[in-house]
């Protein structure tokens, strides 16, 4: 049987994940907030964790992103661009399609962020082997729980069969879209797979739609 992951084990690991997170972003957050996410993000992980080894990379990546969506969802850290958070139960095969999509479509015109309700330790094999076969990158992407800065952060949130286990926050575009579950229905995973991307088409659309609203409604205010 393979060694579950422990914390005491991980500590010192995870003591200098802390320190270079404290120092990147040392004046946004304080060193004792930084700490606690990153232990937060090792614990949340651990839960669902298939191989150790990779348990305090994956921490750190974790910890950053959310750190980052943190420091965007106050304020100290500006949006460039757009933010999009899709959401599903496991986090392994649809929110991965879309996210995966959108990143090849969109290019560096819109970031992209996925979660699930109850995260899976893998995304689905099936699906990876899809993603590359079709020339796209899930961009080192890995299942992760459904946390409260990324929603914050993002400006649209889409959930793919994840109830209501999305909180909900004003001033963000929130949709559902219903599609099957490829782990449930892997029969049907080239429908699936068109079907999300022709939602994520209609979503690039109306998010350019509305950047390009914003730009001539920011160019109509200068003098």
């Amino acid at each position: 049987m393979a060694p579950q992951p422990s914390m005491h084990t991980d500590q010192r690991v995870l003591e200098r994940i802390s320190a270079d997170l404290s120092a990147r972003f040392a004046g946004t957050f304080s060193p004792e907030t930084v700490e606690r996410y990153v232990f937060e993000s090792y614990t949340a992980l651990a839960r669902t964790a298939r191989i150790h080894s990779y348990l305090t990379a994956l921490t750190e990546h974790f910890a950053k992103d959310r750190l980052t969506a943190l420091a965007q969802s106050t304020g100290a850290a500006p949006k460039d661009v757009p933010e999009v958070l899709f959401v599903c139960v496991q986090n392994s095969g649809r929110s991965q399609l879309a996210a995966a999509y959108l990143r090849h479509t969109a290019g560096t015109s819109v970031h992209v962020r996925t979660a699930g309700s109850m995260p899976a330790s893998e995304v689905n094999p099936a699906v990876a082997a899809l993603v590359v076969a079709r020339g796209w990158d899930l961009a080192e992407d890995f299942p992760k729980p459904l946390t409260d800065d990324v929603v914050r952060a993002a400006d649209y949130v889409i959930t793919m069969g994840c109830g209501d286990s999305c909180p909900i926050y004003p001033g963000k575009h929130y949709l559902d879209w219903a599609v099957e579950d490829p782990a449930t229905h892997p029969d049907q995973l080239e429908e699936i797979a068109a079907q999300i991307t022709a939602s994520v088409d209609a979503l690039l659309a109306e998010i350019r739609t509305a950047a390009d609203h914003h730009a001539t409604a920011a160019e109509g205010t200068r003098p």
